[in-house]
Order: structure tokens, then C-alpha cells, then sequence
């Protein structure tokens, strides 16, 4: 087993020798542009890892590796447009830096091109990665409409917003590990379990990346800090605050969520002093833990052995511990 550090490496050169710009150039050079901004790579060094650990070359891993990134990517690329977004990784997003109508085309090329991907495979191992593939693509679709409707909802409960952030967020990275076990071959249970052990620890992701949205460093966070906030969106900090708090405060922190954003002075400051004052803050940094703790068990349960297993906890408790 090689460390996190060497599959993101191996992955990366893989992934500048494959992406270049042709022509069309405006078509080309924005998908090169979001996927040359670099990120952590979380989930092609996932497919890479699960190769890996169920006794295969990873190698055979790289095309389903480079095509869960195009996808992420993609969707990135569509979020930041919906969101109105304009920094991803710090940088300006693809429809600042060109336009609403090339990052949409872009996108679209993104996504067919990650299908594109799977061709390189044959026979059982294409059928089962581009039916998992197309499963956890509309997923993900699904979760961001989910997202986009809590925007004008105000019944959203705990339960809806984790049902959301796993559609969005956590699925791709529990089909990320179980592309790397389709690749390896391994059994239907150990295929199974490991999409588990991604599911719960996408879940928790997603949790560290709303908390650190507002208590982040921007300096390392790379996004605009507070984005939720300024667009009110109903995250696990926001939902539990209303939970947790008196009266009064709920009703501030309710008020506060109809403030559009071109009227956003002192709104971040005031929301986030809500959100610790309540305990939300504290309450979702247990439920980070939670989650965690939950993939851990399931991935105790994975018939291989503790030494395979160790990468998987060490990247399990990196995304507990992250700042970016």
C-alpha cells in the first residue's frame, strides 16, 4: 500500500497528460482551467486506494479515477453557476473568468466525457461501473435540487438535510471506493461494504465543509467565507441553531435568513455568533464525529486485512481534522 500523497500524485499526472485543449478552445480550455485549480482529489485517490487494498494493480483504476473527477468537477462547475459563486479553490470560478453560457456547455462536455471514460473497460467491469456511475449521477442531481428547494422552504427538518447532503455530497464518494473495488474484482460484499464505510464518511464531509464554510480559514478554505449564510441556505449549523435556541434567537436567526444577499453587512458575523451561542457550532462538530466513528465501523467489519485498512482510517481522520 502506497500513502495518500503518492495516489494523489499519480493521479494528477495521469489526469495533465489525459485533459488538453483542442478546438473548440473555449469549449476545452475552461474544463482544463477547473481541473487544473487543483482541490484535494479526495475521490480519485479513493477509487486508486480501493484498487489497491483489494489486491489489484491501481493502475487499471486510473480512467475510473479521472472520470469520477471530470464528474465532480462538472457539477462544480454547474453548482458555482447556480450559486452565483465567484471564487472556487480561491481562484475565479469558470463562468467569471468566461460565461454563464460557456460554463454550462463546458459542464455538459465534462459530464459525457467522464462517460466516455468508462469505455476503456470491458465486459462485467464496464455494465457494473457505468450502471453504479449513472445511479449515483442522478443522485447527485437530485441532492442539489434538494438543495436549491430548501432555499425557499421553511419546513426543512435535520432529516431532509442529511437526506440532502448524502444525494449530494456522499454518494460520489461511496462510489468512488466501490469503483475501485469493481476494478479490483473483489466480492459483492466487500464492494458493498466499502460504499458504506464512503457514504458515512462523505456525510461527514459535507458537515466539516458547511462548518468550515462559516468558521473556516478563507485564507485555506478557498471559498467565500460565509456563502451559505449569504444565501441562505438551511445547513445542519443553521437547522440545529433553530433547535437549540431560545425563542427570541430563533426568531433573529430566522429574520437574519431573509436578508438578501446584496444586503449582507454584519449578517455573517451576527449568524455565526447565533450558531455558537446556540451550541450548533459544538453540536455539529460532534456529529462530524458521529459520522466518522460510524464509517470506522463499518470499515472494522471489511474481511481484509488491518494493515489495508489503515490507509482508509488515516484519510477517514484527516477529513475530521481538515482546515480546507
Amino acid at each position: 500500500m502506497q500513502d495518500i500523497l503518492y495516489y494523489r500524485e499519480e493521479f494528477t499526472k495521469y489526469l495533465n497528460s489525459q485533459v488538453t485543449v483542442k478546438e473548440p478552445e473555449n469549449l476545452y480550455a475552461p474544463m482544463k482551467y477547473i481541473l487544473g485549480l487543483g482541490g484535494k482529489r479526495l475521490r480519485p485517490v479513493l477509487v486508486l486506494m480501493a484498487t489497491d487494498i483489494f489486491d489489484a494493480d491501481y493502475k487499471k483504476a486510473l480512467d475510473a479515477a479521472l472520470a469520477i473527477e471530470v464528474f465532480h468537477n462538472f457539477s462544480l462547475v454547474h453548482d458555482d453557476i447556480m450559486d452565483d459563486a465567484p471564487l472556487r479553490r480561491g481562484k475565479e470560478t469558470v463562468h467569471e473568468r468566461w460565461d454563464i453560457n460557456t460554463g454550462i456547455l463546458s459542464g455538459d462536455a465534462m459530464l459525457i466525457n467522464a462517460y466516455q471514460l468508462f469505455e476503456n473497460y470491458e465486459g462485467e467491469t464496464f455494465k457494473e461501473l457505468a450502471r453504479l456511475f449513472t445511479k449515483t449521477a442522478i443522485q447527485v442531481c437530485e441532492g442539489q435540487q434538494y438543495d436549491i428547494d430548501f432555499e425557499t422552504r421553511d419546513d426543512v427538518v435535520i432529516e431532509d438535510y442529511i437526506k440532502m447532503i448524502e444525494y449530494k455530497t456522499a454518494v460520489l464518494v461511496g462510489a468512488s471506493l466501490q469503483m475501485g473495488a469493481i476494478v479490483a474484482g473483489t466480492s459483492t460484499q466487500c464492494k458493498e461494504a466499502v460504499y458504506e464505510f464512503g457514504r458515512l464518511l462523505g456525510i461527514a464531509f459535507q458537515l466539516q465543509d458547511d462548518y468550515l464554510d462559516a468558521f473556516g480559514d478563507p485564507e485555506t478554505f478557498g471559498k467565500q467565507p460565509g456563502g451559505d449564510i449569504i444565501e441562505n441556505k438551511k445547513t445542519f449549523l443553521y437547522l440545529k441553531a433553530l433547535e437549540t435556541s431560545g425563542k427570541s434567537e430563533a426568531q433573529q436567526l430566522e429574520h437574519l435568513y431573509t436578508i438578501n444577499p446584496a444586503e449582507t453587512s454584519g449578517k455573517i458575523e451576527a449568524v455565526k455568533n447565533l450558531f455558537e451561542h446556540s451550541g450548533a457550532a459544538e453540536l455539529t462538530r460532534q456529529e462530524i464525529e458521529k459520522y466518522t466513528n460510524k464509517a470506522f465501523e463499518v470499515l472494522d467489519k471489511i474481511e481484509i486485512a488491518d494493515e489495508k485498512k489503515f490507509p482508509l482510517r488515516q484519510f477517514g481522520e484527516m477529513l475530521m481534522n481538515r482546515t480546507v
